[in-house]
């Protein structure tokens, strides 16, 4: 369902956000793009104006057009963040993928996310000691040098450490955002 003032709530078609991350000359996978818009959003709160990819990446060749899957990417992440139903969710390679590339972009999602929410740190409240804690687990799952020996028991753990990690970014998001809210409230 979705307003003039709110997207729908799934993220672009991966291979459309795919195109959009080519034509924009990105080397970047877009799992990788979306943790580091994720972590921007989760220290700073919101990411507003189309230079959004150039503060992330450094690197784009042109902005996003209004309503391109980029840009589509970054309404329905920010919708998905301060939404109370905790929607959110990583963007992640298909189900029927194979392990090792969703594996893959698991790491290259914190790898971003670390990133962009190093981008953010200034801006960011104080963290509780939960939330640097999950920080933690996104580095060290980032650092991850993954091996496959069991297929099913390795297809439970990486759907575990994806909501492990959905869930440690609403909590960085609401301990940054919604607890800074909270205190600007408070004075």
């Amino acid at each position: 369902m979705s307003t003039a003032d709110s997207p729908d709530i799934d993220l672009p078609d991966s291979t459309a956000l795919a195109e959009a991350v080519r034509v924009a000359g990105l080397a970047i996978d877009p799992s990788e793009l979306h943790g580091s818009l994720c972590g921007y959003l989760c220290g700073a709160g919101r990411c507003d104006g189309d230079d959004w990819i150039q503060r992330l990446t450094l690197e784009a060749e042109r902005a996003p057009v209004p309503g391109d899957a980029l840009d589509r990417l970054r309404l329905v992440t920010t919708a998905q963040l301060a939404a109370q139903d905790f929607g959110f969710e990583l963007l992640m390679p298909a189900a029927d993928a194979p392990l090792a590339e969703r594996a893959d972009a698991l790491v290259g999602w914190c790898n971003g996310f670390l990133g962009g929410f190093g981008l953010a740190a200034p801006q960011a409240a104080e963290l509780s000691d939960e939330a640097t804690e999950a920080l933690e687990d996104i580095g060290r799952i980032a650092a991850s040098d993954l091996s496959y020996e069991n297929s099913e028991a390795d297809e439970n753990a990486l759907a575990e450490i994806v909501e492990f990690v959905r869930v440690a970014a609403l909590l960085l998001h609401g301990d940054c955002v919604d607890g800074a809210h909270r205190q600007r409230q408070l004075h």
